[in-house]
């Protein structure tokens, strides 16, 4: 068996269970080799089913030849491939822009117990290492790009980070491959090749093992980083704590736990929380963080990020995305309050027990609302919500409940209802915070 194959093997080797090994197939050096190793190992070992994708960005125009030349490879290898075109949204960063565009199609196509494996090297390692401590990157950004990680429902894996471009090209020279060579890649206005085709081959003169190296401590850093990520678990298991409201169903941490920590551990354990909700700050934007700490109770102060914001209610912080930063409609009749009624893009709210008589609607908050309290007269709703320590970000989305002009009751919050003694309680199903960054 060839030593290239083999090695690739044994990186598999804990995935020949898997449902189906998809390949990115670009019709680059790197993904013709891995497409053309693994192809051959599919024919003296039992794999999983294979299959390419190509995604066609639309970038420029010497793109469009690409698809038909990764669908020959394909045939003549007998493996099927599927092409999926992808617009690319216009950015800052025509790299990032493509990329995410390029994952999430990715994403899109990777189902439970599925894996989809790209071609990236041990060269592609040093020069990402090298870029983001160029750029400032900390110890998660150091760590470079893990051998894998979660995609879609199922995983990515990159079974050639140890594989030299060099060892790539001497297969792909013995077995007579031919491969798309993309103009733009030698195009050094984008900093990642100016890295490949100025400063790497400087970096090899003089030190030829520098590729190896630079790798080997991404790997490092990598393992501090999962150090990192354990002493982050630990620090957020005491801030999770128990909450007021269990019925909104957002991120959040209680304040008092993350206090008591260094503010290293603090963004540390931040960090590590917002990861997944999130595209992390930089280090001048956690001044955001500290104002967020460190306001009076009462300010109710917020933190902005990339994908959404930290909201502060008392001593506890919330992550609010999605819905919960879009404007609400107005309210709505509820004809049929026997079933639950949709809320535009606020949820959902239905009854438990005999509903009040009709007509029925849903509203919010104005301003100046007053209620019948029993035992108490009539009350003003602000006042009600401040006793009952409501978040004030929760205030204006609460559902409001009326009969005709009359005021009944507040979704949720059994003690504010016009009628004590009723049967019927009104439950309101709040929207979520979108979730689910990679």
């Amino acid at each position: 068996m060839n030593p290239l194959a083999a090695r690739l093997l044994h990186h598999l080797e804990p995935w020949r269970d898997a449902g189906h090994w998809r390949i990115a197939f670009s019709g680059g050096l790197d993904s013709t080799v891995l497409l053309h190793v693994l192809a051959g190992l599919a024919q003296r070992q039992p794999l999983p089913p294979l299959s390419a994708v190509h995604v066609h960005h639309g970038l420029q125009a010497a793109a469009d030849a690409w698809p038909g030349h990764c669908q020959a490879v394909c045939d003549a290898l007998g493996l099927p491939l599927q092409v999926i075109r992808v617009e690319v949204q216009p950015g800052a960063s025509l790299e990032r822009a493509a990329r995410e565009a390029r994952y999430g199609a990715f994403a899109g196509l990777t189902a439970v117990n599925e894996l989809l494996l790209t071609a990236q090297h041990r060269d592609d390692q040093a020069e990402t290492l090298l870029f983001r401590l160029l750029r400032g990157a900390g110890v998660r950004g150091l760590a470079a790009m893990p051998h894998i990680r979660p995609l879609g429902a199922g995983h990515l894996l990159r079974p050639l980070l140890g594989v030299s471009r060099d060892e790539l090209e001497g297969y792909a020279a013995e077995h007579g491959l031919s491969w798309i060579e993309d103009p733009s890649n030698k195009d050094q206005q984008y900093s990642r090749n100016y890295l490949r085709h100025q400063l790497m081959p400087m970096l090899r003169a003089r030190w030829p093992q520098a590729a190896a190296s630079m790798s080997r401590s991404a790997a490092h850093l990598r393992e501090a980083q999962g150090l990192l990520d354990e002493l982050a678990l630990m620090d957020l298991e005491a801030a999770r704590g128990q909450e007021d409201f269990p019925w909104l169903d957002l991120p959040s941490l209680a304040l008092g736990p993350l206090r008591q920590l260094s503010a290293a551990r603090q963004r540390n354990a931040l960090s590590h929380w917002l990861s997944a909700l999130t595209r992390l700050p930089d280090s001048d934007h956690w001044v955001g963080w500290e104002s967020l700490r460190d306001a009076t109770a009462a300010a109710q102060p917020l933190w902005r990020l990339a994908d959404g914001e930290l909201h502060r209610a008392g001593e506890r912080i919330w992550w609010l995305s999605g819905d919960w930063l879009r404007p609400l409609g107005a309210g709505c009749s509820w004809a049929a309050p026997d079933q639950p009624l949709q809320l535009p893009g606020n949820g959902q709210v239905y009854f438990s027990g005999q509903a009040p008589a009709r007509p029925l609607q849903i509203r919010y908050r104005q301003g100046g609302e007053i209620m019948p309290i029993d035992g108490r007269g009539h009350r003003d709703l602000k006042r009600l919500l401040n006793e009952a320590r409501v978040p004030g970000f929760v205030r204006g989305r609460l559902p409001l409940l009326y009969q005709g002009e009359s005021l009944l009751g507040v979704a949720n919050l059994p003690g504010l209802r016009a009628e004590p003694r009723s049967a019927w309680q009104l439950h309101w199903q709040a929207p979520i915070s979108d979730q689910g960054l990679s």
